[in-house]
């Protein structure tokens, strides 16, 4: 039988608390990915790598056990140890409670993509588990469209959403496509974000008039 696919989602994660069990290189690229999202990090492992033991987390320096997911929003299992990996797992699992287990796709309730970012623009690809490499080479090819560039189109297409809400309208009419396939994204690259401002803001204005 064919796996149901996997429902794509963005997690909020600013001041939420989460939990990795675990203190090798795999969990200290997982806690590290947390900390850029903004959450509040409990790091539960009889050893740890220097660079966690530096970072701005709650060490809990000893094994897991049961009963340690209890008020996180999302766990991450990443000890190396199958066995441990599992136990966390179910824990969760009974507990409603999000988790992610390094390496073992049948001890996960969400996977985790590879990801191009530059903040906002997140880009992340996901092959369901069924080869990591494959996410990492497409997160390399993609790496070589979407650049600092896309982020500060976000910023600025994003400052005329704001602001047309504030005054009390949708942005739902506004073509932003037609933007897009114009010269927007030439101004950015050029630096020009003057005019690529002035040219968001009269497409809108004129969108809404029509």
């Amino acid at each position: 039988m064919t796996e149901a696919p996997l429902y794509p989602v963005s997690l909020v994660l600013d001041g939420r608390s989460c939990l990795v069990v675990g203190g090798g290189p795999v969990a200290l690229r997982k806690i590290r990915g947390l900390l850029h999202c903004g959450a509040r990090v409990t790091v539960i492992a009889p050893s740890l790598v220097p660079e966690i033991i530096a970072l701005d987390v709650v060490l809990k320096r000893r094994r897991y056990c049961p009963g340690d997911v209890a008020g996180h929003r999302l766990v991450i299992a990443a000890t190396g140890d199958p066995e441990v990996n599992h136990l966390v797992f179910c824990d969760a699992e009974s507990a409603g409670i999000l988790c992610n287990s390094a390496d073992d796709r049948h001890a996960c309730s969400f996977m985790l993509p590879s990801v191009v970012r530059h903040d906002p623009v997140t880009v992340a690809v996901s092959t369901a588990g069924a080869s990591p490499a494959l996410s990492v080479w497409l997160r390399h090819l993609l790496a070589g469209f979407v650049g600092p560039e896309h982020a500060e189109m976000a910023m600025i297409l994003g400052e005329a959403r704001r602001a047309l809400h504030r005054s009390g309208r949708s942005s739902e009419q506004v073509d932003w496509r037609s933007l897009l396939d114009g010269d927007l994204p030439s101004l950015v690259r050029e630096g020009r974000l003057t005019e690529a401002r002035e040219m968001v803001s009269r497409v809108a204005e004129v969108t809404l008039q029509s």
